[in-house]
């Protein structure tokens, strides 16, 4: 069969821009993976996605105009149904057969033409037809109703549409945006298909200003990109419209001089690249005055407010000018980037205005503020909050760093959260924390505390930076077991994808503190240091809590490479410092490459079998009941091999403590090939299991190497 590629477009308003590239791959695949279900396309085809602000397209190569005859066979009834007992075909059978189109006029040729074949228990009858392929119309537009209807959109609107028929009048139009054409190519010949009150075409729209001609006329589905760029000034692709704006950017920075650069936001990138259909990137500047305000502030109210991107130099200091990347390209440009000059001018005296105001009150004076902010209804204030970070704070530091560190860390907690009552904050929240650390320097404070107030929210996400000093380190620690203690203590846990506390990232952002900065305290212990400042407010929730966290903590492992064994190795003995759990994973995985350690890890788990069942057994063991040979020889061997081993574990050397025990392999075989645990003298029984009980303790200080066993 000859196949021709295929091009459908969907031309519409302008698009959600957060949206589009997720919209334009969406469309196209589902499109491309229906048209391959329905046999008019080949598994390998090959799929392009095309999104722009006001355009969603797909183009499929190979695609056949008449699927492929299929042979199906269709499981009709059991034998005992469709036959009597002479064999003659039932009134349900003919029934049956009659509504799949078989011819019934002789009976005895239908039940004939029928396949029997056990079915469970019994026999069926099964009817085998050929179903002609799907016409490229037909799958065509079962393919687009199902695109359509699956892409990811939140909330669509409704719009009203001029019917095309004889009786004038207007319909009612579900989607995202109003849609204005559809174009259907299977090479250069038209497939009428019809969608959103729309049937397709060849025709299309091109960019709204500077488009060549209008519309703009497809001759062919493998022309579309070429046609629009050429005829209708539009890059259709979203990976080559990008692309393009990156190049530009990096050319303008390039010809600022001194080493500039643009700023990196992958977010803004993909807005911007939503909002134009032919990027011209522009050169702007504001009054270098504005340059005494914090460089986040402007720099936030350049990306979030205007799309622009600002320019840094070589040593990441913001300068004063920035690029626009406009949608249009005039002979004289001076228009556009003055008018972009004075839209932004008032944005950075607005964000002038709030830090020269904020600035006149310090943070102390706001603390009290905070006691007016209500933080959860459950929970109290966020004065009453601060009050319980501050006391967190202030024990793990006296157990990190003595009193120093925790006058520093109180101080630091208390204040960390008065600037959501600045102006600046109030404008940009993203900028909490960080606004903090410029107030408090201002403050007179020292670079501790205020490196503290700007860290305590690290790290905000995935491969964020920790806090740079103790100061930050202990309370961002605090903050965030203050949020997963009361959270979990009144029973706001996370359930799916709903976690409006962020405590996942809270939970994993504790894990990386404690096991990047090596905490000397335990996990277990930071929690029950946390629950009491709580008083009355929290009830339970810390077994939830601890679960929740080494899960976290399981998850991140096996993400990190290590396999399902060695975490669950690991962490079946819940390790209480987590600054230890990368050495305990590095030790697991050398023992396991050792010849001896499958044959332990199964004497490991039926000696765990064993003490399961005897229940309590006192890790103890007289000489003087041993009376096999096996059994003494491998309390000997433990004898020498034990105490070695728990040196090196106490030494912090995890991988040769499992090692050395990789010498009792033989030993303990032998005591199980030999020797009878379960004796009848009760004596000995207990002595033996006593025995096991000291060789499990010895094996499972690292991990519990039952878990490594096939």
């Amino acid at each position: 069969m000859t196949t021709q590629n295929l091009l459908v477009e969907l031309f519409v308003e302008e698009l959600p821009p957060k949206a589009l590239n997720k919209l334009g791959a969406a469309f196209s695949g589902v499109l491309a993976e229906q048209l391959k279900a329905q046999g008019l396309a080949a598994a390998d085809a090959a799929v392009t996605a095309f999104a722009s602000p006001r355009r969603l397209a797909a183009h499929v190569t190979g695609v056949l105009a008449q699927g492929a005859d299929k042979a199906v066979q269709q499981k009709l009834m059991p034998v005992a149904v469709g036959l009597d007992a002479a064999g003659n075909a039932t009134p349900a059978l003919l029934k049956k057969l009659q509504a799949l189109g078989a011819d019934v006029s002789d009976p005895a040729a239908a039940v004939a033409a029928l396949k029997r074949a056990p079915d469970g228990k019994a026999e069926a009858l099964f009817y085998d037809s050929i179903v002609k392929g799907a016409s490229l119309q037909a799958g065509l537009q079962k393919a687009l109703e199902e695109a359509l209807a699956k892409l990811p959109i939140p909330k669509v609107m409704q719009y009203q549409l001029e019917t095309d028929c004889e009786l004038p009048g207007w319909s009612s139009v579900n989607f995202v945006r109003p849609a204005h054409s559809l174009i259907a190519l299977h090479g250069s010949a038209v497939v009428p298909v019809k969608a959103l009150g729309l049937t397709a075409g060849n025709s299309t729209q091109g960019h709204r200003f500077e488009a060549k001609v209008s519309p703009v006329v497809l001759a062919h589905a493998d022309q579309y990109a070429e046609t629009l760029k050429n005829d209708g000034s539009v890059i259709a692709s979203f990976a080559e419209r990008r692309a393009e704006i990156v190049r530009q950017l990096n050319a303008a920075a390039a010809k600022v001089g001194n080493g500039a650069r643009p700023i990196e936001d992958e977010a803004l990138l993909d807005e911007v690249t939503a909002l134009v259909e032919r990027p011209n990137v522009l050169t702007c500047q504001f009054e270098t005055e504005f340059l005494d305000v914090p460089q986040e502030c402007l720099i936030l109210t350049m990306k979030a407010n205007q799309k622009y991107f600002p320019l840094i130099d070589a040593s990441g200091k913001l300068t004063n000018r920035f690029l626009v990347v406009s949608n249009i390209t005039p002979d004289d440009a001076s228009l556009v980037i003055g008018g972009n000059e004075r839209v932004v001018r008032p944005r950075l005296a607005d964000a002038k205005f709030f830090f020269d105001q904020d600035r006149k009150k310090t943070l102390e004076s706001r603390v009290e503020g905070l006691s007016k902010v209500v933080y959860h209804n459950k929970l109290g204030t966020q004065g009453e909050r601060m009050a319980r970070v501050c006391a967190i704070a202030k024990a793990i530091g006296q157990q990190v760093g003595g009193d120093l560190l925790a006058q520093q860390a109180e101080q630091a907690a208390r204040l960390a959260k008065t600037d959501l009552l600045t102006d600046m904050v109030g404008e940009f929240p993203e900028l909490q924390g960080i606004m903090g650390g410029y107030y408090a320097r201002h403050d007179g404070l020292s670079t501790e505390v205020a490196e503290a107030i700007e860290d305590h929210y690290k790290p905000r996400f995935a491969g964020d930076e920790l806090p740079r000093n103790n100061v930050g380190l202990v309370v961002a620690l605090a903050d965030k077991l203050e949020t997963l203690v009361g959270m979990f203590g009144i029973g706001n846990v996370p359930t799916g994808d709903k976690d409006p506390f962020a405590l996942r990232r809270h939970a994993l952002g504790v894990i990386r503190m404690l096991i990047e900065k090596d905490v000397v305290l335990g996990l277990p212990e930071l929690l029950a240091l946390s629950a009491p400042v709580f008083g009355d407010k929290i009830t339970g929730g810390a077994d939830a809590l601890i679960d929740f966290i080494y899960d976290r903590l399981s998850g991140n492992l096996r993400e990190q490479g290590f396999s399902a064994q060695e975490v669950d190795a690991v962490m079946a003995l819940r390790p209480a410092r987590l600054g230890q759990v990368s050495q305990f994973l590095s030790a697991v995985r050398a023992f396991a490459a050792l010849p001896e350690a499958p044959a332990l890890a199964a004497a490991n788990k039926r000696i765990g079998n064993i003490l399961k069942k005897a229940g309590e057994v006192d890790a103890h063991v007289n000489p003087a009941l041993l009376q096999e040979d096996a059994e003494k020889n491998l309390y000997a061997v433990m004898q020498k091999l034990v105490p070695e081993s728990e040196a090196q574990f106490k030494a912090g050397d995890y991988t040769a403590s499992l090692q050395t025990l990789a010498a009792l392999r033989a030993p303990v075989d032998a005591f199980f090939d030999d020797v009878m645990v379960n004796a009848e003298e009760m004596d000995l029984r207990l002595n033996r299991q006593g025995l096991l009980k000291s060789l499990h303790v010895a094996m499972n200080r690292v991990a519990d190497l039952s878990r490594l066993a096939a």
